[in-house]
């Protein structure tokens, strides 16, 4: 199950709404399909991101996969302790495994996520 309280992009992304800053991290769905993750390339404190392009970079034991920004803005926080412990994602993707918090441009964006509902459906419907 996905937690109620985060919004999510198709791209297996969440966010977690704080005003008009943003929590990003990646699902559990995404980190059970990467399997075991060694490495976390994040973006740096400052650095702008558009929605539905690559923000960062996930190395696993079976895949290097892209993070697709879910919504715009300027990077304010980053997990640091994910450059030691990336496996914190694998462990805790909803919690610790946090990767950036971004002060949004374009809080409009948000309409486009799902809520956790939506995001079910939306898994059920990719495995087929």
């Amino acid at each position: 199950m996905q937690p109620d309280k985060l919004l999510y992009h198709k791209d297996h992304t969440w966010v977690n709404l704080s005003g008009k800053r943003a929590t990003i991290g990646i699902t559990d769905y995404a980190q059970d399909a990467l399997g075991d993750i060694v490495y976390v390339d994040i973006p740096e404190v400052d650095a702008e991101i558009e929605v539905n392009t690559e923000m960062s970079e996930i190395e696993s034991t079976k895949a290097t996969s892209a993070v697709i920004a879910p919504v715009s803005g300027t990077v304010v926080e980053v997990n640091e302790e994910l450059e030691d412990t990336p496996e914190v994602i694998n462990e805790e993707p909803y919690g610790k495994g946090w990767i950036v918090v971004v002060e949004m441009t374009n809080q409009s964006e948000t309409d486009e996520l799902m809520d956790a509902a939506s995001y079910e459906k939306y898994l059920e419907e990719e495995s087929g």
